[in-house]
């Protein structure tokens, strides 16, 4: 995880590019994660944002109370224009310093600042695969919110803490593979996962 602040704009851009990419038909495809189409996984890009947002800003309540799994998300008529938005919010949100310090929670659960941004680190890098990948899509992270996404990970594998059940078992990744594989694989994906 990370000691130092990470500016988590270039991968909320990235997040906003490939959702603005999706073509309505492809809405009801599935993705990578078991259950959720993708009209799921933005449903649930835009909570985690939501969320997150909030958890920087240390305004704590319904958003920040409420866990992931406590229902399948969906989206709303106007999808398209809130998700940047909120997008834009978070990545302001934890630009400021004191988001990094003390307390906050997220998904019901009271964190320290500096993780809760790598666990939002995390959801942007990894979710932003899983839309890739299920809409086809070409998709390179941002280097440092990467970094912070598989440092967290690796460190949650190496704890042995698969997040109270939210990652799957981890995939196997040779060591030599590409930074993005080795953070796929340790979510619990596989990376060679494609549109079946």
């Amino acid at each position: 995880m990370t000691d130092t602040t990470l500016d988590l704009g270039p991968q909320t851009q990235v997040v906003a590019r490939l959702a603005a990419a999706v073509a309505d038909e492809q809405l009801s495809a599935p993705t990578p994660c078991p259950d959720l189409a993708v009209r799921n996984l933005l449903g649930h890009l835009l909570g985690l944002s939501v969320a997150f947002r909030d958890a920087g800003r240390k305004d704590l309540g319904a958003t920040t109370d409420t866990s992931p799994e406590a229902a399948v998300p969906d989206i709303a008529p106007g999808w398209r224009e809130e998700l940047p938005k909120v997008l834009d919010e978070l990545a302001e949100a934890w630009r400021a310093p004191d988001a990094w310090t003390g307390m906050t929670r997220a998904g019901g659960v009271d964190l320290p600042g500096a993780v809760a941004a790598a666990v939002a680190a995390d959801e942007l890098v990894i979710h932003a695969w899983d839309l890739a990948v299920a809409t086809g899509q070409r998709y390179s992270p941002d280097p440092a919110a990467l970094q912070a996404s598989y440092d967290f990970l690796r460190a949650a594998a190496d704890a042995g803490d698969r997040g109270g059940g939210i990652f799957g078992p981890v995939v196997p990744v040779p060591d030599e593979a590409p930074l993005l594989d080795r953070a796929v694989g340790l979510s619990g994906r596989d990376p060679g996962w494609r549109q079946p």
